[in-house]
């Protein structure tokens, strides 16, 4: 059993507002543990309003089917959402 975290830093160029950034954080949450099954929080960032970083816990039969996955959650974020990618992080457990 592989457990694979994946920790975004993002930038949202067009938010001005806490309320704004919440919403978007919201539906990100929504939609990606609807669609892909995964665990995700908001982990750091919570008081400004256009940096947000979310941490994503996925469970899984092998390295390679995180990855797959991973990448499907990228795709959908950065084709979704009108955000910019600071960092990204890959653990795997």
């Amino acid at each position: 059993m592989i457990v694979g975290i994946m920790i975004l830093d993002l930038f949202s160029e067009n938010t001005h507002s806490l309320k704004e950034k919440r919403h978007i954080v919201s539906s990100l949450k929504e939609k990606l543990c609807n669609r892909f099954n995964i665990s995700l929080i908001e982990s750091d960032y919570q008081d400004l309003w256009q940096k947000i970083q979310i941490a994503i816990a996925i469970v899984s039969n092998s390295k390679k089917m995180c990855d797959r996955t991973f990448n499907q959650i990228e795709n959908f974020v950065f084709s979704n959402y009108s955000i910019q990618l600071i960092n990204l992080k890959k653990e795997y457990f």
